[in-house]
């Protein structure tokens, strides 16, 4: 593959670049929320909801957050349950873990006010480069480019990079020609401009290089290129993970626990788990588990059919399967030692949960 640039850009000036982006997103760009502020709260608010988040499905809860907690103030004094409850159904729950110790740490360091400056804003929790760089450009109308999928994937096609943007090391080759072309009046305008370009001309699978008005500089185009860059190698696939889930009732509630950390869902919901290395768990297994925790069958109980559900995340598979245990007696277990709570309905329904785990109770009818 023929490479346009090899381990750093050449200096030099391409201004018809910055002019075409600014005379194509006037006419193309979608009308958000967040494009409408300079307050570098809500920008910062937007950036970490839509990390790894398409527009559509974020814009709802970044109304919801914005409206919730209309100040950094109000996030930052929300109990963390609280947090996670509105993130439910986002995915990727570390964003809302760290989003609400920023919000702390700027009430508590920076006296409620962000950092003015993209090498101040790296100091907070959770914010990294593009973070940075786009409440540093979007607020303060500082010149630092913005680098994210959609970036990556224009300059690579437009200028002919050929780096792995899989590989860390690739960064400074793609940053440094980004920070090159931003222009010094106006780069705000340029970072919206170049990440709207890659997220609905310069598209992924289906770019629409027909009508696309840097046609004639595109590299890629010139050279038949196109479903060729940006270069990725390929994420290592996925391990699949069997998780047993026992839910123990009695009466009207249900027993659940919060999740530990090191682990998915961390600081979520869910109901007593046996992970096993298949998705069959035998009767006297589950009858152990439900003796380790201290629990005595009710026995005028019917046997109930075992529920199955498949969650996909970015780096495992779930296979997940749901086991009604009813009891004949509260658990006598003290909770610090299992984890385990009794849960009314509507405490049920107050509770943050992963999407596997509401998908389940909004099926079984708890």
């Amino acid at each position: 593959m023929t490479t346009r640039l090899t381990s750093s850009p050449p200096s030099v000036s391409r201004p018809w670049f910055a002019a075409a982006l600014r005379a194509w997103y006037p006419h193309h760009h979608r009308d958000l929320p967040w494009r409408h502020t300079r307050d570098p709260y809500l920008i910062w608010l937007s950036e970490v909801i839509l990390q790894q988040t398409r527009v559509k499905q974020g814009l709802p809860y970044y109304q919801n957050f914005s409206s919730t907690y209309p100040s950094v103030q109000a996030l930052a004094a929300a109990a963390p349950d609280e947090v996670l409850r509105h993130w439910q159904g986002l995915g990727y729950y570390s964003r809302a873990r760290n989003m609400h110790h920023t919000a702390q740490q700027v009430v508590a360091e920076y006296g409620g006010r962000f950092p003015g400056s993209y090498q101040e804003l790296l100091k907070l929790r959770g914010v990294g480069q593009y973070t940075a760089a786009a409440i540093a450009s979007f607020a303060y109308d500082e010149p630092v480019a913005v680098l994210d999928g959609n970036v990556f994937r224009v300059l690579a096609r437009i200028f002919g990079l050929s780096q792995d943007i899989a590989v860390p090391a690739s960064r400074k080759v793609f940053q440094q020609l980004a920070d090159e072309l931003i222009p010094a009046d106006a780069p705000a305008e340029f970072n919206q401009a170049i990440m709207e370009f890659g997220a609905l001309q310069c598209t992924p699978a289906k770019p629409d290089c027909l009508f696309c008005p840097m046609q004639a500089q595109c590299f890629a185009f010139q050279h038949g290129m196109v479903q060729e860059l940006p270069v990725k190698s390929k994420a290592k696939a996925a391990r699949t993970r069997y998780f047993h889930y026992l839910v123990l009732r009695h009466a009207d509630t249900v027993y659940l626990r919060k999740r530990g950390p090191k682990d998915i869902w961390e600081g979520l919901y869910d109901f007593a788990l046996h992970e096993t290395d298949s998705a069959d768990l035998a009767a006297p297994a589950l009858l152990a588990v439900v003796d380790e925790l201290g629990g005595r069958l009710a026995t005028n109980r019917a046997e109930e059919p075992v529920t199955a559900l498949r969650h996909v995340l970015s780096h495992q598979k779930v296979e997940a399967r749901f086991h009604t245990v009813w009891l004949a007696e509260p658990l006598p277990v003290a909770p610090q030692e299992t984890g385990l709570q009794p849960y009314g309905s509507q405490e049920i329904d107050d509770l943050p949960k992963s999407i596997l785990i509401t998908n389940y109770i909004s099926n079984s009818g708890i």
